[in-house]
């Protein structure tokens, strides 16, 4: 069984790779925001594949709780203060 969770994890740190492209190489900053906050969910399955890996669920699922929370308001404060600044759509000009 461990094995199927190995694959998992490593299917899911290959999914990451895509997910971390469009992070830094985003054409606006809403792509940016997006590929940050995909990092961070597949960020937190991973941590409780790990969990069921070392047969500690209860520990890595408090810790993913946490991490996914983090995420979560990290988000929602760089969507405000991109909003509040009016640059949210606007990084590229067209000429």
């Amino acid at each position: 069984m461990n094995q199927i969770f190995l694959y998992a994890g490593l299917y899911l740190c290959l999914i990451m790779v895509l997910s971390l492209y469009r992070a830094v190489f985003g054409p606006t900053v809403l792509d940016r925001m997006i590929g940050v906050n995909a990092v961070g969910s597949k960020t937190t399955a991973l941590l409780i594949l790990i969990g069921l890996v070392y047969q500690r669920v209860d520990m890595f699922v408090d810790i993913a709780l946490a991490y996914a929370m983090l995420n979560f308001i990290t988000v929602l404060a760089a969507s405000r203060y991109f909003q509040k600044r009016k640059g949210l759509y606007d990084e590229t000009p067209d000429r």
